[in-house]
């Protein structure tokens, strides 16, 4: 539920438990209010009911008991003698007098005699009364006052209750909505531009220049909460450029001592080569170690070479776009594949018609050695390596398909990080330096792709997909 439902819902039921409190103090009042009332003239119908009992003649009361002077339409009067009623009648609205019936006389019989006044219920005929029985010499004399007035003002109170009730509801829905929305809408714009941050590529320092949350005011709380991500915000610009400064930095490090590498990395390399050729009358050893350096310069070129060519890419550059034939670059990596590795059984998976695409044919030749190679070092010999290439709605996808004994499912996010390596869950035959799925990784960006992996014991896929730009 959002803040705005559960603040309109908050203040709706306030506003209905405030009314019910209100109405039901109401109705609870105005009962009291009207049952003192006829509880004031029970007393005085009580009072005439014993002067016309006393002025009665020595046969007893008879037919004037309940016709006396002053009494109310609706004034029930019944003389007990002995348990017994021996009169008992009702006066209705034309002054006339209707007989108390037996079912009701008989509640009437079981009201304590203590002068006070009692509720009781005589049937649907009369319904409740309000009654006092008092004493007259050996008889008992039982006086009441209808109650239906006082429920029926009661129950038109409640009705005006309900409806003033429904009315400020809907009255406190419209303006508490109105209120809240207004309220809130400082923090509508706050989501508004987290949510638009939260969507944004953060790959650029400059990302969120201009990126702020709009009217902030100092001081309501929403707007302090919007001044603060303006400063968080702004304090994370300023640390994604200093991030871009440092990683600028590095770059340009790399490239150049990447370059400045090669020419002594050559010269090592070639006095070596040198010394080793020349080296008839040289130890064995001498041999031996000179060939060492020898392959280790050619080692470390290569690396230098990945270095400078991960430099090149991060800052956008080594990338010339033309049309490519991927099924003969697939082919030639393939060939070059069995050459250098015939342990390994290498198949082709490719569409009768050739495949092309748009982008660097010297990048994504790389692209296809490097998995190729990736697939076949890492895997013993004699697993079965499958290169193939489909197209899909997007584009086209490669993909290296090996049956080795996978790739362990905490490396997997990492695996194309620079010098990552899955020691531990692939057999290494060979030497890596650990670059060459994260040049996979930058060239398939620069072309505007993604790669990803996915690996179980016996079957791991790296797949590239390449955009359709032709």
């Amino acid at each position: 539920m959002t803040l705005r439902r559960r603040l309109v819902l908050s203040i709706v039921a306030l506003v209905v438990a405030v009314s019910a409190v209100i109405g039901g103090g109401s109705i609870i009042a105005l009962f009291s209010i009207q049952r003192s009332a006829i509880d004031q003239q029970l007393q005085y119908a009580t009072n005439r009911a014993q002067r016309s009992l006393q002025n009665q003649g020595p046969n007893g009361p008879g037919i004037e008991l309940s016709r006396p002077s002053g009494q109310a339409a609706g004034t029930l009067t019944v003389y007990f003698l002995n348990g017994d009623a021996v009169v008992g009648n009702v006066l209705d609205n034309a002054g006339g007098v209707d007989p108390v019936s037996p079912s009701a006389t008989k509640p009437l019989g079981t009201v304590r005699v203590d002068q006070e006044p009692h509720t009781v219920d005589l049937g649907a005929d009369l319904g409740r009364y309000r009654v006092t029985a008092a004493p007259f010499g050996p008889a008992v004399l039982v006086v009441g006052l209808p109650m239906a007035p006082v429920y029926e003002s009661v129950w038109k109170l409640f009705g005006v209750v309900v409806v003033v009730t429904a009315l400020a509801l809907v009255a406190a829905s419209a303006a508490a909505a109105a209120s809240v929305r207004r309220s809130l809408r400082p923090l509508d714009r706050v989501a508004a531009t987290a949510s638009a941050v939260a969507d944004m590529p953060l790959d650029r320092s400059d990302a969120l220049d201009g990126v702020r949350v709009p009217e902030t005011d100092p001081d309501s709380e929403v707007g302090r909460v919007g001044t603060a991500f303006n400063r968080m915000l702004g304090h994370i610009g300023n640390a994604m450029q200093a991030r871009e400064r440092s990683e600028q930095k590095v770059r340009q490090f790399v490239a150049d001592a990447s370059h400045e590498l090669r020419t002594p990395l050559a010269s090592v390399r070639g006095y070596a080569e040198l010394t080793r050729r020349m080296g008839a009358d040289l130890p064995p050893d001498v041999v031996y170690a000179t060939g060492r350096i020898e392959s280790e310069s050619v080692r470390m070129t290569s690396m230098v070479e990945d270095l400078l060519l991960l430099a090149r890419l991060d800052e956008g550059r080594e990338i010339q776009f033309a049309e490519v034939d991927l099924t003969g670059l697939v082919l030639d990596a393939v060939n070059d594949a069995h050459a250098a590795s015939p342990g390994h059984p290498i198949e082709v998976d490719l569409p009768e018609e050739p495949v092309t695409v748009v982008g660097d044919a010297a990048r994504l030749h790389q692209v296809v050695v490097n998995l190729v190679t990736n697939a076949r070092t890492h895997t013993p010999e004699g697993t079965r390596i499958t290169v193939g290439i489909t197209r899909s709605d997007d584009g086209v996808d490669l993909t290296v398909r090996d049956t080795g004994q996978g790739i362990a499912p905490e490396f997997l996010p990492k695996m194309f990080e620079r010098f990552a390596r899955a020691d531990s869950s692939r057999s290494r035959t060979a030497g890596s330096t650990g670059l060459g799925l994260a040049i996979v990784d930058a060239v398939v960006q620069a072309h505007g792709g993604a790669v990803r992996v996915s690996s179980v014991p016996g079957d791991t896929v790296f797949t590239v997909s390449l955009p359709d730009r032709t």
